[in-house]
């Protein structure tokens, strides 16, 4: 193969493509549900696979350089293609798949156990759940509804919301009660503090330090840790007893639910945050995703009135 033809690696590509549109890691990092580290990283990378520079400072913020200029829009094009493409193929065999485009963590921790529910009583319709968020996932016609975090600002599409983001800490049971119980917020001194390292692009997920300072405790240390960039894994090493981790409702509620985890305060960090289902207005009202739509808002309220404090409270 000519060696200017060799295609870089497609995870390289993508981050890169985020970022040339966001011109942001942080806002690229958001989208993709990793760290900025994780993606500056990618793009170093691609810069090095392709040996040319494709991104540089400019004040603040970023910009493309003239090589990285010269690729953005296409590669946009091109992995909307890509996903045209590997859904068309899904389809070959005549059958239509409902495609739900979510973040990863929602999709791992709430979505997936509730799907099935979902093609039981529509027993027509084959669903896929795509968990690699994409912008343009619905304009390209890559999936037929997404999932989102977000303010409700989803500038001409449908938005429904499902849960708002209020954020409090969870653990496993046995460590409430255990050789160091959780009485107080000050008592997470003596415990293993574990760590979202998300940086979203409105900056305003709460941090082990915000929410300390919601509850009155002035003497545990907010910067150490364990540090994850996945909700799922957080969610994990919490039930496994590895620390205590701060979560949302809509992230937590089966954990919570069968008794994994509980959550020993009740002390939460409000956000104007939640998720979101999102689809175009003209799709709103067809059959399939007005099932979608209506069944997600209800799995969401049963989840919401489910009891999920099992801890001493304060």
């Amino acid at each position: 193969m000519n060696l200017l033809n060799r295609l870089p690696p497609l995870n390289a590509l993508r981050a890169f493509e985020v970022v040339a549109r966001r011109l942001s890691f942080a806002r690229a990092a958001e989208e993709l549900h990793v760290t900025k580290a994780a993606v500056a990283q990618q793009v170093r990378a691609l810069e090095q696979d392709l040996g040319a520079r494709l991104v540089e400072r400019n004040g603040r913020g970023l910009r493309l350089t003239e090589s990285g200029a010269a690729g953005a829009g296409t590669l946009t094009e091109g992995l909307a293609l890509l996903s045209k493409a590997a859904r068309a193929m899904r389809e070959g065999n005549g059958r239509r798949f409902l495609v739900i485009n979510s973040t990863p963590s929602f999709a791992a921790t709430w979505l997936v156990g509730r799907i099935g529910k979902f093609k039981a009583r529509h027993p027509e319709t084959d669903v896929l759940i795509d968990a690699n968020p994409i912008d343009e996932a619905l304009e390209s016609g890559a999936a037929d509804a997404l999932i989102r975090w977000g303010a409700g600002e989803f500038t001409g599409l449908a938005a429904t919301l499902l849960f708002k983001e209020d954020v409090f800490p969870v653990c496993a049971p046995e460590l409430v009660a255990g050789a160091d119980p959780l009485r107080s917020p000050e008592d997470l001194r003596r415990h293993t503090l574990l760590h979202l390292d998300w940086n979203p692009a409105h900056a305003s997920w709460p941090t082990w330090s915000d929410w300390l300072k919601a509850a009155g405790a002035r003497h545990v240390e907010a910067r150490h840790g364990v540090f994850f960039n996945n909700m799922a894994m957080t969610l994990r090493a919490a039930a496994q007893g590895q620390g205590v981790a701060l979560t949302s409702f809509a992230i937590a509620a089966d954990e919570l639910a069968a008794g994994r985890l509980v959550a020993p305060f009740k002390t939460s960090v409000s956000t104007p945050f939640g998720y979101y289902f999102v689809c175009r207005p003209d799709d709103a009202n067809s059959p399939r995703i007005k099932a979608l739509r209506e069944f997600l808002s209800e799995e969401a309220a049963l989840s919401a009135a489910e009891p999920g404090e099992g801890g001493v409270g304060n």
